[in-house]
């Protein structure tokens, strides 16, 4: 067993140097990213008034994307926030993990959406292993629900469940305020996304000052855990309430909506 020793010290300074290169690696924002988050959303707040350049309005076939087009969002006042919408994408053939984002609705046809993301490069496809060790970068990404849902609903043939959070108007002003600052200091200084710390659940839940949940980490069971938290509402129980919130297939229906009306249409087919 002498080869023993030899093998292990080999394998003790393989992993050593595979953490020197994890704890020395820096956070940049000049990759060859993937086209749809390659442009690093700026944000100007002052005075309660946002606005937001470059903003995703992408749209999407069932093959790839359709109108890759990046608009603006104007100025509007925090203060307008009417309503906070949260989405979940469960993992096909794995219930413990989900995306999640969400959306602020400021009036009829007037919503904003928020994803955050792992910035992969081109090439690059998203792993939870290598996310737990700086593989990628952390992005928010803000972009219209048409651009959020049809990707995912149409291209990617996915289930969504979108929700009404519950929210005080000072407590969604205070979330929406929090996520435009996290973005700004983003810009300003390039993070790491981490796939326990730094995920797109639980830095939606950073922001909102919520209590640690198992669910941040294993993202599958974030609607439930809101709904916990007494931050998604309904009757019947949790499981009536997640039915009545999927959405995927009335996305498909009003894919190809100007994006005022796809809005307007979303929320009336989420409505409680």
């Amino acid at each position: 067993m002498r080869w023993l020793t030899p093998v292990l010290l080999g394998a003790l300074a393989a992993f050593g140097l595979f953490l020197f290169a994890v704890v020395t690696k820096q956070p940049r924002h000049d990759r060859a990213w993937y086209p749809h988050l390659s442009r690093l959303p700026h944000v100007e707040l002052e005075g309660g008034v946002f606005s937001i350049a470059p903003y995703g309005n992408w749209t999407y076939t069932e093959d790839a994307p359709k109108d890759m087009v990046w608009t603006e969002v104007p100025p509007h006042r925090i203060s307008d926030v009417r309503r906070v919408w949260f989405v979940m994408e469960p993992h096909p053939g794995l219930k413990m993990m989900a995306h999640t984002f969400v959306m602020f609705e400021f009036g009829e046809g007037d919503l904003i959406g928020l994803t955050v993301e792992a910035r992969k490069e081109t090439r690059e496809e998203y792993s939870a292993l290598a996310g737990a060790f700086n593989k990628f970068e952390l992005m928010f990404y803000w972009a219209s629900p048409r651009d959020l849902m049809t990707r995912r609903a149409v291209m990617m043939d996915r289930e969504l469940y979108m929700y009404p959070l519950e929210l005080t108007r000072g407590e969604a002003e205070a979330y929406l305020t929090a996520l435009l600052e996290k973005t700004i200091s983003i810009e300003q200084r390039p993070r790491f996304y981490n796939t326990l710390t730094s995920n797109c659940t639980n830095e939606l839940a950073k922001a909102a000052a919520l209590p640690w949940d198992p669910a941040f980490i294993f993202t599958g069971g974030a609607d439930k855990a809101l709904y916990r938290l007494k931050r998604i509402a309904g009757e019947g129980g949790f499981d009536a309430v997640h039915e009545r919130a999927r959405v995927d297939q009335r996305v498909r229906e009003i894919a190809d909506l100007p994006e005022t009306e796809f809005n307007a249409a979303l929320v009336a087919a989420a409505a409680p």
